[in-house]
């Protein structure tokens, strides 16, 4: 089950207070911000718990702090990271490809050259959820019909809006005659109860609160729509990043059969001028923690060593790159 965030908190706090006296030891004591995103998604449990770990086993032994902070998601963490507002950041892979290569959202900036990458992480799942009155072949195509019923994009700016932006264009929907909103998970499926919007797209690790909380208010007037392989296809729209997967029956309240749809890889990103030993630090105490964050999200069960390097849009940090040599001899 996962830890209530109340609970995180009160771990945090309380390991901070026990921490103070071994940090005041340190010569050179080096704080960091890692930007996640809004709470309701997986950046912000899963973040809150890494910084937790970096109390606890970094503090006193290495002078090294973690902040997690709430965001606007990955082109926000991006956008931070650029102007040294943060450190480290969550991100969809897609987001590092356009920061990268100074395209899509960064055009006007140009490439982010001081970016490097720690690991992958898990899959976002893509929830696709419609107001059952629209629904008729139960897949993401019933969002054709949606009109201007309404249509929660995500955070203005975020890597959410984005991607929905290249997904609904692919399929060549007139998506922006739907009424589009731009905000949280949060706020979307409170959006949806109160009757505001028809549908959201909520791409975050499987297991999702935000997910969990609109099909238990709503029931059977909200329907998880599936993608077909035809569909993802089409979405991906040749660049080879999306999956197909399933969501499993008992994921969330009334899902009793499995629902076919996309996943986008995620990562852990940080800075190129972080030094090497923080990173290399910080980097293991988080794979010698994976059981913990499996604990805290059940989407963090995905991070494995052996598949931490695999689909990276950038570099590996050297930090990062000399833990996995060590782990890998």
């Amino acid at each position: 089950m996962p830890i209530p965030f109340s609970r995180q908190i009160l771990i945090a706090v309380a390991v901070m207070f026990g921490a103070v006296t071994q940090a005041s030891a340190q010569d050179d004591p080096r704080s960091y911000v890692l930007a996640t995103a809004q709470e309701g998604g997986t950046y912000y449990p899963v973040g809150v718990a890494l910084a937790v770990l970096s109390t606890i086993h970094l503090v006193g032994p290495h002078g090294v702090s973690v902040e997690a902070v709430i965001s606007g998601g990955s082109i926000d963490n991006l956008r931070m990271m650029r102007e040294g507002e943060a450190h480290f950041g969550t991100m969809e892979v897609q987001s590092g490809v356009w920061a990268r290569d100074g395209t899509g959202p960064f055009e006007e900036a140009g490439p982010q050259d001081n970016l490097r990458a720690i690991s992958m992480l898990w899959p976002d799942v893509e929830h696709f959820l419609l107001n059952t009155s629209l629904v008729d072949t139960g897949t993401i195509a019933d969002l054709a019909g949606l009109e201007a019923r309404g249509f929660a994009m995500g955070p203005l700016g975020s890597g959410t809006e984005y991607i929905n932006d290249v997904l609904f264009e692919n399929l060549g929907f007139d998506y922006e005659s739907w009424g589009m909103v731009f905000q949280s998970y949060d706020q979307s499926v409170q959006a949806l109860q109160d009757g505001s919007i028809a549908g959201v797209n909520i791409g975050s690790g499987i297991g999702v609160s935000s997910v969990t909380h609109a099909l238990t208010e709503m029931g059977e007037l909200l329907t998880l729509l599936s993608v077909t392989d035809e569909q993802a296809e089409q979405m991906d729209g040749g660049r080879g990043i999306l999956a197909t997967t399933l969501i499993p029956p008992g994921t969330y309240p009334g899902i009793e059969a499995p629902v076919q749809t996309i996943t986008l890889p995620n990562f852990l990103a940080v800075n190129a001028d972080v030094p090497e030993e923080d990173v290399y630090q910080f980097t293991r105490t988080v794979f010698e923690n994976l059981e913990y964050l499996c604990e805290v999200h059940q989407a963090a069960c995905a991070m494995s060593v052996e598949g931490a390097q695999l689909g990276l849009p950038v570099d590996l940090h050297p930090g990062a790159a000399r833990y996995f040599e060590e782990v890998a001899q």
